[in-house]
């Protein structure tokens, strides 16, 4: 299973990789309002766990830097392969413009977090949202610490959402570390490429 998906992706353009994600989080979207249509008595329920005036969206910062932080000190002591996800993550962002990566890695904190935490885990409880996260990264399966990776951020982001109830926090936070990842990765790989250019003298 590991093998043949590894398989299909070499054949799957970046630009089509990009898409694919704009139109998963199309779905997530979709499966979030027909499932909060029918999980909440009003619209005004739902609305409750928005409050854009809240001391506690620092929060969210604070803790989106945070992950990010500890995510760039593993980089830095493991091995490279304990992070690698088949080269996905870096051919989504590598040739993104900044902007492009900015309003793709808000999309996706808004259209997840409405799904997992104002959906999932308001209904059920921090336990099934989390687990239905990391499932649904189903590339990080195969890959133990990449799994226990999004599993444990999974239950901190649940955390946030438990301390908090306000769902601007966790989109915040969630926000935070993709598009800060994302970045990290962009300038990664342009620094790589102007370096291999340099060594082959190129134009």
């Amino acid at each position: 299973m590991k093998n043949k998906q590894a398989e299909l992706i070499k054949y799957i353009s970046d630009e089509v990789l990009v898409l694919n994600v704009w139109v998963t989080q199309g779905i997530v979207l979709a499966v979030s309002t027909i499932l909060a249509f029918f999980l909440f008595d009003s619209l005004s329920e739902f609305l409750s766990l928005f409050r854009f005036i809240d001391g506690k969206l620092v929060w969210g910062i604070i803790a989106g830097l945070l992950v990010v932080m500890i995510d760039v000190i593993l980089m830095k002591i493991l091995p490279t392969s304990f992070y690698d996800d088949g080269g996905i993550n870096e051919r989504i962002f590598r040739n993104l413009p900044y902007l492009h990566i900015f309003f793709l890695t808000l999309v996706i904190a808004i259209c997840e977090e409405l799904l997992f935490r104002g959906v999932i885990q308001y209904n059920t409880n921090l336990w099934v949202a989390s687990a239905i996260f990391a499932l649904v990264h189903y590339r990080y399966l195969f890959k133990p610490f990449l799994l226990l990776n999004i599993t444990l951020l999974s239950l901190f982001i649940g955390l946030l959402f438990e301390l908090t109830n306000n769902l601007m926090v966790t989109i915040i936070a969630h926000f935070i570390i993709d598009f800060l990842l994302g970045i990290i990765i962009k300038i990664k790989y342009v620094r790589e490429k102007k370096t291999d250019c340099e060594r082959e003298d190129c134009l």
